[in-house]
């Protein structure tokens, strides 16, 4: 077991994201109730065990287009801010009803990328979350998309986690994809790609490696995680790209268990909040 994974079995408080590929049947781009069912009672049980947990979740529009029956989605932006408006109350009150019947109180919140840039913004937010875990409940955060247009997205879901786990100076952040995490090669067309698991520094080789777009559902492709990595691991954070589709990878990476692309934080929480004074 390499250092890095043995910190993931100490982490107290850590970030977890999951992307719609993962909350949506891929045949149907209906909600997978069964996966979300078992995701949210693994966030609770991780709850009783004394973690922090801070869950951002998109799929607000995969949940507004499942509403209306909506198959393919919309290229503009004004639609896709009214399916996320929909799909945004479907979703919460989703979670709210399984983190209820297994004893968690739930809140959420709305990100924009004004809450990352400004300074005071950023404090704001931070001291909200903090507020939020001291009171034992477990924030779920998704980006603003009703509102949000090119000018002020953060983008994806990928990089708003990165941003939110440096926020609350967590110790881990775990995305659950809808692949194992980074291979050496494209696994969908490569049958002999391996998968890296440890990605010790983010060079331009390994941005090379990471892909494009990853389903017509979702918006972040590898190469977004990616992105993510350099951002978290620089502030503190150690970043881990596991496969969500398979129930149980949550609880075995932060066992330490040999699974998904781990990338090591290459600085303490403790030296960026050094760098910063």
């Amino acid at each position: 077991m390499s250092a890095a994974r043995d910190n993931l079995r100490t982490a107290r408080r850590i970030v977890v994201k999951v992307g719609t590929s993962t909350l949506a049947h891929a045949s149907t781009g209906k909600l997978n109730l069964y996966r979300i069912e078992h995701l949210i009672r693994e966030l609770a049980d991780l709850h009783n065990a004394g973690r922090e947990i801070i869950f951002v979740s998109s799929g607000a529009i995969a949940a507004g287009m499942d509403k209306l029956g909506v198959k393919v989605k919309p290229d503009t932006i004004p639609e896709n801010q009214a399916l996320a408006a929909i799909g945004q109350g479907v979703l919460m009150h989703i979670y709210e009803k399984f983190f209820a019947e297994y004893g968690q109180t739930m809140a959420q919140l709305l990100l924009t990328k004004e809450n990352a840039i400004d300074a005071h913004a950023r404090e704001n937010s931070g001291n909200a979350l903090s507020a939020i875990l001291n009171m034992g409940a477990i924030p779920v955060i998704n980006e603003n998309d009703a509102v949000a247009v090119d000018e002020i997205r953060i983008g994806d879901n990928d990089n708003l986690s990165a941003i939110v786990a440096a926020m609350v100076d967590a110790q881990a952040l775990i995305i659950l994809s809808d692949i194992d995490g980074l291979f050496n090669g494209n696994p969908k067309v490569d049958k002999n790609a391996q998968l890296i698991g440890e990605v010790p520094e983010i060079n331009s080789a390994v941005e090379k490696l990471a892909g494009g777009a990853g389903t017509k559902l979702g918006t972040g492709g590898m190469f977004t995680k990616v992105q993510a990595a350099k951002f978290a691991t620089t502030n503190g954070v150690t970043m881990l790209i596991v496969n969500g589709a398979q129930v149980g990878n949550l609880r075995r990476a932060l066992n330490g268990e040999n699974v998904g692309s781990i990338f090591p934080a290459t600085i303490s929480s403790e030296a960026r909040h050094e760098d910063v004074r």
